[in-house]
Formats: C-alpha cells, structure tokens, sequence
C-alpha cells in the first residue's frame, strides 16, 4: 500500500522513488524521534510487506535493568543467533505514536516534498528567464492572474499585466518568464510579465523571422503598457526596409502583436545617426520644426502650438516615451518664441 503510494507521487510529480521514500521515513523518524526523545530509533521499508519499519538500538545484556535501551541475550539470540553479550542491535519497535506526532510527520513530509518540488520546477524553467512560455489562464485575483504554465502555477502580477486587460479562465495566454524563484510559493514560483519592454522584443522576435534571425536589430524599446509604445530599429542588410518589414503587407505582421497588446499602440521607426532626427521621429505623431541637442543629455525642440499637444501626449506620454526611449531630456518651445 505505501510502495503504492509512493509510485502515485513519482508519476504525478516526477519524483525520484528511493528519495520519496527516504522523505517519509524521515517524517516518520522525525515524529517518533519526537515522543520517544531517548531512545535510539530509525525507520526503513520493508520492501517484502511494502510497510514502515520501526526499529530501536538496543544493547544485548544478561540481565536486563532497562527494557528501553537493553534486550536480553535469550531474547536476542532467539532473533539473531550470532549475537552475543556486550552487542547492539536494532529490535523492532512496537509502540505507537499519538495524533501530534502524526501531524508533526505529515508537516514534514509535505515541506520536504515542496522543496523538492520547488527545486525541480526552477531546474526546468530556469533556461526559459527572459522567454515567451504559453499557458492557460487558470484564475483571475485582485493581486494578479494564476496562469498554469506545463502543468506548473505561474503568477502574473496585477503590476506586470496590462491595464484594462481581461484574464478569463481557460484562455491561453503568452508571457515573458520574468523570474523563476528557488523557494516553493503558494502563488507560483514562476513570475509573468506582459507589460515589459523586454516582452514586446521577445514578441517581435517571435512574429518578425528577420528580428529573430538578426538581419534587423531592435536599437531601443520604450513602453506604456495598454497605451503605446515606441520602438527603433536598424537593418543589418541594406537592401532591407525595417520598417516596411516588421509592419508587413497590410500591417500582417504588425497586426497579431497589437492583438496580443490588447490594442496598444505602436510606433516603429528606422535607426539614424543623427540624434536630431531620432528625436523628431521619436515625438510623432508630432511635426517638429528644430531640435538642438545640448550638453547633460538634454535637448531643445521647437514645435508649433498646434503640434504641441500631439508632441506631449495623453498625460504627457508621448513627450515621455521620446525621452527614455533616448535617454534625453525633451523640452519643448514654441516656434517663434525667444529663447533665454
């Protein structure tokens, strides 16, 4: 019954079966050890009744003045003949156990199965950090979304989802692999990320051959998750138009990304040399009429009031996905204003 026992966790689990059965002996051990503090005890399988076998050491003596930790030499040689005075031996050990230790050995039992759990899934997954893995949304929280992922729980968190975006049970779902932690978690121990820039380059990877097989380069990536983001890239071939590439016949390749971004939008444009031109097309849909790059990574661009708005953005976004996405700070004056 408990061999039993024991190859049902191997197939569900994957574990190895003489460490699943050290496992338990040691909870068992652990929780003998517990009420019978003084003696000597240890605890094995007996592989011909598929039992639990309880064992303590005792001392073969003449005459015997402690039955806990003494035995007969009678007594022993009728188990053993080769005993004699003066020898230990392991006798098997009748009593039983009450209720808190048996639950003091199910504790144990269940930690050291997670753990080594734990340590299995990170082995698995460990090489997929950075990746896109597909799973099957399992439950939608307040705190993030459990997503089952190979048959192992991720999390995705509330903080690395897309706003507005619904999670519904049974629908499959891709995501970066962000973090694998060690240690068990009831959560998951793998953490996903939709709302990165480093998903959006791995999806580009994924939905762009040419990206994936580096004859264009994502130079940066600049993101709002569920707004928009923007996105340079450079040819390694110059007969190869970037843009017109990623964004394909009809927009076919751009079109499954925004689906899986929920509709976010997103600006690709061509590496240039020239930071003024990376700044001018990093503010469209803005026109702007004069960029000035200055010292302490800063520059001055001058736009017309009516592109003004369009230069900065719903909540300043745009204005703010141009600066990281260059790393500069952007301010803007009005054409025609003096400058100070």
């Amino acid at each position: 019954m408990l061999n039993k026992v024991i190859a049902e966790l191997v197939d569900e689990k994957g574990l190895d079966q003489a460490l699943l059965q050290n496992i338990i002996c040691e909870g068992i051990q652990a929780a003998y050890a517990k009420k019978y503090p003084n003696l000597t005890l240890r605890v094995s399988i007996n592989k011909k009744t598929e039992s639990l076998l309880i064992e303590t050491l005792k001392t073969v003596v003449s005459s015997v003045e402690n039955a806990d930790t003494e035995i007969s030499l009678k007594r022993a040689v009728a188990l053993n003949k080769s005993l004699k005075a003066g020898d230990q031996a392991w006798i098997s050990f009748e009593e039983p156990i009450g209720r808190v230790e048996i639950l003091k050995a199910r504790q144990l039992i269940a930690a050291k199965l997670k753990d080594i759990e734990a340590e299995t899934i990170y082995k698995q997954f460990e090489d997929k950090i950075g990746s896109i893995v597909q799973g099957v949304v399992h439950k939608h929280e307040y705190s993030g979304t459990l997503v089952t992922v190979r048959d192992t729980m991720a999390f995705l968190p509330k903080s690395l989802s897309i706003p507005g975006e619904k999670y519904i049970a049974g629908r499959p779902l891709r995501a970066l692999l962000k973090t694998v932690h060690k240690e068990y978690r009831s959560s998951g121990q793998l953490i996903l990320d939709r709302s990165s820039a480093e998903f959006l380059a791995r999806l580009l990877e994924f939905e762009i051959p040419e990206i994936y097989d580096r004859l264009i380069e994502i130079k940066a990536i600049a993101r709002r998750a569920g707004y928009k983001s923007k996105v340079i890239v450079a040819q390694a071939d110059p007969n190869i138009d970037p843009v017109g590439t990623c964004i394909g016949v009809g927009g076919s390749r751009i079109k499954p990304i925004l689906k899986e971004l929920n509709g976010e939008k997103i600006d690709i444009f061509s590496w240039s040399n020239s930071r003024e031109e990376l700044v001018g097309l990093a503010l469209r849909p803005a026109e702007v009429n004069r960029v000035e790059i200055l010292a302490d990574n800063k520059a001055r661009v001058w736009v017309s009031d009516d592109q003004r708005a369009l230069a900065i953005g719903k909540n300043g976004q745009n204005i703010s996905l141009a600066s990281e996405l260059l790393g500069l700070d952007i301010e803007l004056v009005s054409s025609g204003n003096s400058l100070e």
